[in-house]
């Protein structure tokens, strides 16, 4: 369920976007953020802290800085779950042949036909 938490918030989803073009800093990830949400270098922080909780990002020690980057391994389950809904949503709807419809245009038909013919014969036997 980390994953899902983790993918929720617009501000995380934005921050891997900007990690799938390459490994960033927090002060890169702020600057790119910037445009679209101000935000703070903590507040990216703890983003990120979250996303690496979910192993979507790992942090690797590069002397005093940290470059994060992007791991997709946990977004398999995320992609399992929507094939699964795609699968189930077209198994309990087969595809409806052709011949299927004309069946049923003609039983509409021969039903419409039915009930003019009793209603003519309704109308007779009052008349008479």
């Amino acid at each position: 369920m980390a994953v899902y938490d983790a993918i929720a918030d617009p501000v995380r989803r934005r921050i891997l976007r900007s990690l799938a073009d390459g490994p960033c800093r927090v002060v890169d990830l702020r600057e790119a953020l910037a445009a679209h949400h101000p935000i703070s270098r903590p507040a990216v922080s703890r983003h990120l802290r979250v996303l690496a909780e979910a192993g979507l990002v790992v942090a690797d020690e590069r002397g005093r800085e940290r470059h994060y980057r992007f791991d997709a391994t946990p977004l398999d389950e995320v992609r399992e779950f929507v094939h699964e809904l795609r699968s189930a949503r077209h198994a309990a709807r087969p595809p409806i042949d052709d011949s299927m419809l004309d069946a049923l245009d003609t039983e509409v038909h021969r039903t419409k036909r039915e009930r003019r013919t009793t209603a003519l014969v309704d109308e007779q036997e009052e008349s008479a």
